[in-house]
């Protein structure tokens, strides 16, 4: 039956609709389990009924004609319970209804499985027999496994508008979207155009080479070739974006120009390899140490490397470059949309970007920040292969997406698109104003910068410092550790862009769920195992050096601040001062003018919440990483797509934690700041403000909306909301309150469409 499973499977997956799919299945099931008939009854959420769409043994003419009631019948009870019904004699079912039209007044034996789509029953399939019958549990399960494909075929045909949804009436309602993850704030409307990989790597077959010479100049060749382009694209992108953004172009040029990912292809060349093959291995070795990352940041250089070898591969197939015409409005859509599929597109065609894989921590997604372009990232239901050319309106707000949207949605969101304009133009106002609440307190606002760098103009001119700067970068691009004179170099650049602002710099965070690639830790669970601190701990000499470079990259600045990420414990905090103070010493004796710098810890470890009094006596400042911190009070990964909806910062303990934090701080005086996305958070920010945090930091493009909410409210009032919240019970209601505390100040445009 396995090998039938796949086969079905298959066939449904190459559907060119959701008729043809639905057929497939009747027949194939009815046929693969010898029941009598075999049907699909989808849900029509509007008309409140059950309509059946496919069968094979019941009347042709009653699909799309015959409907069943919610909470009637035992379709209607498979659905409002949301599990399967395997009776022997459905007619001795006290909810059993007989439906003459259909022609199955004979049948008793009766299965129905639900369809069932992020938590949403869109339908039931459903087999009956003539005779008395109970289906075997192999039975069960075969028509589970398909109906769970053919949500999928459901949720893509809503999607694209599939014609047989209208046909039978409000099937397809107009209010119909798909739902992804905000990726950059805004609304665009537009034509999309598919990004897609002419070059598939993992179709490279194995082969040998005869003459390898020649295939390593080949290879050589099309590298060449990639470079050039991506400097035309940094060249086209350098009036958009800052110096610091188009980083991603130079970290990229990197990868190309001698370090192991083109060593280690042109030693396999030399070894027999084809080259095609030897770079298809290389590529697949380097992106699977970015895969097995936990830091969101670094597991989308994956991406990035697998996009290099698709390229490189283009050119080894054939040297003319694809010239792909753009319309005036395009939306770029992908299943992984890259950074440099982004940078392809001409500026003044791009307003918008859509991927099915991926989250606001995607390289795209910070690039699209950068330029101010709306995206929406992680649409796990998107049909991506049968979009190309629709109309498409994506919120960026929300994370919605609508293909082939009617006139009446198109009307309201270009109603609502115009209002954010307006919105952005008002913004631009608070240029230059302090961030100060209305009775007078203060709330300092810093930049959240590191690996793509997001130094824009507005960051560097609006943030009063940097508050979290990822120094793991330098170490990924290399192919061992980078020295002490290169740290130097890296660290005096952010220091004196700032000075004498204050900067953060965060000691490095590598290991266990994210290794180097020329340090790689293999553990059967990275996410509690050998990281951050632990690594620093275990191997000394790694941390002296990146703490010597720090204090050497502040002499003629002093601006510089230490911070150590993933504390769990005090005794960690007393080993690294005592390392800290060593190398300080150790630069002392060899003549270098070091001072001693402000050092705080990172608390986004559950442990640390709850010795906070104990970590603020020992250290200057505290600083909360909201992401990690919820991630592991709620054990959820904000990354997988199945859990993704439970992971939510506005959560009752999340909230209750950081009260904790900041009220034990306060008995030493140490400050205490919040740099996870929650600090770029609107919403997040009231709370914040109320529970007495000190600073907040996120990333450039939430400077301003934070600085709204901030100048709009009081502390006191802030006060009053947060001892509301503190007495809700779950993420939802904290939520909704919120966004009517801020329409009621007329901020809501800071966290919805419109003005």
């Amino acid at each position: 039956m396995l090998e039938v499973l796949h086969r079905i499977v298959q066939e449904v997956n190459a559907a060119p609709d959701l008729a043809r799919a639905l057929r497939i299945i009747v027949e194939q099931v009815k046929q693969s389990i010898s029941a009598d008939v075999c049907s699909v009854y989808l849900t029509d959420f509007e008309q409140r009924n059950h309509v059946l769409m496919a069968t094979d043994g019941l009347r042709q003419q009653a699909v799309g004609k015959v409907t069943i009631p919610f909470h009637r019948g035992l379709v209607g009870l498979v659905c409002e319970r949301a599990e399967l019904l395997n009776v022997d004699d459905a007619t001795t079912h006290p909810r059993y209804l007989r439906i003459t039209e259909t022609g199955e007044t004979s049948y008793r034996g009766f299965l129905g499985v639900p369809i069932i789509q992020h938590r949403k029953v869109l339908g039931v399939l459903v087999a009956r027999q003539k005779a008395p019958r109970r289906f075997d549990d192999d039975e069960v399960t075969f028509l589970f496994t398909l109906a769970a494909q053919l949500a999928g075929a459901i949720t893509h045909a809503q999607a694209t508008g599939d014609t047989l949804l209208n046909q039978y009436g409000s099937l397809d309602t107009p209010s119909r979207f798909l739902q992804g993850r905000p990726g950059a704030s805004g609304v665009a409307i537009g034509s999309i155009v598919v990004a897609f990989r002419q070059a598939d790597l993992d179709a490279v077959p194995d082969r040998t080479t005869e003459k390898p010479e020649e295939d390593i100049q080949e290879f050589h060749n099309a590298v060449a070739h990639v470079q050039d382009d991506l400097r035309k694209m940094k060249e086209r992108l350098s009036h958009t974006l800052s110096v610091e953004d188009q980083a991603l172009f130079d970290a990229l040029l990197m990868m190309l120009s001698g370090d192991t990912l083109i060593s280690h292809t042109v030693d396999r060349i030399k070894k027999g390899e084809w080259v095609q093959s030897a770079l298809h291995y290389t590529i697949e070795e380097h992106t699977r140490v970015f895969d097995n990352m936990d830091d969101p940041y670094l597991r989308e250089r994956g991406s990035d490397v697998r996009d290099l070898g698709r390229r490189i591969l283009h050119y080894l197939q054939t040297d003319k470059p694809r010239v792909i015409e753009y319309p005036a409005l395009t939306v770029l859509v992908g299943d992984d949309v890259s950074a440099v599929d982004l940078a392809e597109i001409p500026k003044e065609h791009l307003v918008g970007v859509i991927s099915a894989k991926g989250s606001s921590s995607s390289h795209v997604a910070i690039l699209a920040r950068a330029m101010g372009v709306p995206a929406v990232m992680g649409v796990t239901d998107l049909p991506v292969s049968r979009v190309e050319g629709r109309e498409v309106i994506l919120d960026g707000y929300r994370g919605r997406v609508y293909i082939a949207p009617p006139p009446s949605v198109k009307e309201e969101y270009q109603r609502l698109a115009k209002e954010d304009q307006e919105l952005s133009e008002e913004l631009q106002s608070l240029l230059g104003e302090p961030s100060e609440t209305t009775d007078g307190v203060k709330i300092p606002l810093y930049l959240n910068t590191g690996l793509v760098s997001e130094m824009s103009s507005l960051g560097t001119q609006e943030a009063q410092g940097v508050g979290l700067y990822r120094t793991e970068f330098p170490f990924m691009v290399r192919d061992r550790f980078p020295g002490e004179e290169v740290q130097v170099a890296n660290y005096a650049k952010v220091l004196e862009t700032f000075s004498p602002r204050p900067v953060i710099l965060r000691t490095l965070d590598i290991g266990g769920d994210k290794p180097l690639p020329y340090f790689p830790i293999e553990e059967p669970n990275p996410f509690l195992g050998w990281r951050g601190i632990r690594i620093s701990l275990d191997h000394p000499e790694i941390f002296l050096t990146q703490i010597r470079a720090m204090l050497r990259a502040a002499i003629g600045f002093n601006n510089l601040q230490i911070m150590l990420p993933m504390i769990s414990s005090v005794s960690e905090v007393d080993e690294l001062m005592i390392l800290i103070q060593r190398a300080h010493d150790e630069l002392i004796e060899e003549g270098f003018v070091v001072s001693m710098p402000r050092v705080g810890v990172m608390i986004e470890v559950p442990s640390a919440v709850y010795q906070v009094k104990e970590l603020a006596r020992r250290v200057d400042f505290l600083s909360v990483g909201t992401n990690d911190l919820t991630q592991y009070l709620l054990a959820v990964d904000r990354n997988n797509p199945f859990v993704a909806e439970i992971y939510d910062d506005l959560h009752p303990a999340v909230l209750r934690a950081l009260v904790q934090v900041i009220d034990g701080a306060k008995e030493y005086g140490s400050p205490v700041s919040v740099c996870g996305e929650m600090a770029g958070n609107p919403l997040a920010c009231v709370l914040l403000l109320g529970m007495g945090v000190d600073s907040l930091s996120m990333s450039a493009g939430s400077l301003l909306k934070v600085k709204w909410v901030i100048r709009s409210f009081s502390r006191s009032w802030a006060k009053q909301l947060l001892r509301n919240v503190l007495r809700m019970e779950n993420p939802k209601e904290v939520r909704n309150f919120l966004t009517g505390a801020l329409e009621d100040m007329g901020l809501g445009g800071l966290v919805r469409p419109g003005k």
